[in-house]
């Protein structure tokens, strides 16, 4: 029996912690666990690259240029010193960057606000005020004269709120979870700008070499037209052939003006990226070379990606942060503590203000707790769970968008290799029946239609293999975003 008695002052102080830990668990933000992904191992088009054959599997080591350069300048790959220059003033006049470092910098702030609710707020006040007071109020009796008097009051203020529940904790985890979100963006917004400017840099690069094949082709037609000519004025040819020959010419001319528009066009997209006027703006004529070899880029691992990509590390940071606040919005249930003071000094004179006798001081602290709300707290709790589900989301829609698009890139530097080399064996054909077919119709022997059909497929097959340089290019900058820029 006494056993019992001595019991049972002890059962409050341990349902004391038990049912604290329950509250506090109640209102703490969730476990944040990593959506579940089907991460493949390695990436199948690269597999595919692999297997082809030797020098494939060559073509996918890391250029050795690129490996002595700091992470992230991936441009230097391509050695080339212009893109390098075009690059550097992007990344320091460029609008939209410009744009994304500021979030940044708002982002940065908004965390430093929350954060400072950790640290009581301190204020000092000084005023003074003249006034009258009935006579009741003073305990005298109705109708006495009661003077107007003057009140000087100077203290200084202090308040701070006790972190019972965590709102003031996950609040500063959430804000500073958007803050790295914000940087994460802005690093994806530069790696968007530098791919961009590098992609419009070797398309113009491409136009500018088909510019000049188109106008040497220009010349060549000219001189196909005097030598017709002459032959039609010598009553060697009749005049279809001169007529052919007329069209060709003109056909050409005006498939080279065309691509002085596209190239005019991407020349003004690049002083966008440079923060430039069009109009200002204008860069020198430099064609891409057929010795014109990208560099290999190595895909590395499928698992590796999702710690590069910055938009996949922003996902990530919104997705903490919205579970922070799933915190901050349970902790609403729950009492809130408030601890103030207050001391200074009062007097009727404005000299007697900081005497001694005129000091006053109040501390007090206020529990508020939330009894009838209409649902409006639970509400912001299914609001705050329903907003991390839809960052989870997101975060899988981003890493299945990033592994597609590394595929994407992947293919497309295999494929447009492959089509590279069949590309150098039409030339090749394509010159010898051209050859052929001109000897032919100088010796009577073949029409002029079989002399044209020859420089048709020439010209097309040559201008082909000059825009496919391009493509490459362009697509191995698109394969290195794709990767986040990091390798």
């Amino acid at each position: 029996m006494n056993k019992i008695m001595t019991m049972k002052p002890f059962l409050p102080k341990l349902m004391t912690p038990l049912l604290a830990a329950l509250i506090l668990a109640g209102c703490a933000a969730p476990e944040l666990r990593a959506p579940e992904i089907d991460i493949p191992q390695n990436f199948k088009q690269a597999d595919a690259a692999r297997a082809s054959n030797e020098a494939e599997l060559a073509r996918w080591k890391p250029a050795q240029p690129a490996e002595a350069q700091p992470r992230g300048e991936w441009w230097k790959a391509f050695n080339d010193t212009t893109l390098n220059q075009l690059i550097e003033e992007a990344t320091t006049a460029n609008a939209n960057l410009a744009v994304a470092a500021a979030r940044v910098r708002q982002a940065r702030a908004i965390a430093g606000i929350a954060e400072a609710d950790r640290i009581p707020s301190v204020g000092a006040g000084f005023g003074g005020q003249r006034g009258r007071t009935s006579a009741v109020s003073r305990g005298l009796p109705a109708g006495t004269a009661v003077s107007p008097g003057n009140l000087w009051q100077g203290r200084l203020t202090a308040s701070y709120e006790v972190d019972l529940f965590g709102r003031v904790g996950n609040n500063i985890t959430a804000a500073q979870a958007d803050a790295a979100a914000s940087e994460a963006s802005y690093r994806s917004v530069l790696l968007a700008l530098q791919a961009d400017v590098a992609q419009t840099y070797f398309l113009m690069r491409s136009a500018d070499a088909e510019l000049a094949f188109l106008n040497e082709t220009v010349r060549l037609r000219e001189e196909n037209q005097r030598i017709v000519q002459r032959r039609y004025d010598l009553g060697d040819v009749g005049e279809l052939d001169l007529s052919l020959a007329k069209t060709e010419l003109s056909t050409t001319r005006s498939e080279a003006i065309a691509v002085e528009r596209q190239r005019a066009q991407l020349e003004h997209a690049l002083a966008v990226l440079l923060g430039k006027p069009a109009a200002r703006f204008a860069a020198g004529n430099n064609p891409l070379l057929a010795s014109f070899a990208p560099p290999g880029i190595p895909a590395g691992l499928p698992s590796a990606l999702l710690e590069r990509r910055p938009d996949i590390a922003a996902a990530q940071r919104a997705m903490m942060a919205a579970n922070a606040r799933i915190g901050v919005a349970r902790s609403a249930m729950f009492p809130s503590l408030f601890i103030t003071g207050a001391g200074g000094g009062e007097s009727a004179d404005l000299s007697d203000l900081f005497q001694w006798s005129s000091r006053t001081w109040v501390i007090g602290a206020l529990l508020n707790l939330p009894i009838i709300d209409g649902g409006r707290n639970r509400a912001n709790i299914a609001r705050s769970e329903a907003a991390l589900e839809e960052s989870v989301a997101s975060y899988r829609q981003s890493v299945l968008a990033a592994f597609a698009e590394v595929e994407d890139n992947l293919v497309g530097l295999r494929t447009l290799s492959g089509q590279a080399q069949s590309l150098d064996d039409a030339v090749a054909s394509a010159r010898r029946s051209a050859e052929l077919a001109g000897k032919l119709y100088s010796a009577g022997r073949s029409s002029y239609l079989e002399v044209l059909d020859a420089q048709r497929n020439l010209a097309a097959v040559e201008r082909s293999a000059v825009q496919l340089r391009g493509a490459r290019a362009a697509t191995t900058v698109a394969l290195i975003r794709s990767l986040g820029g990091g390798w």
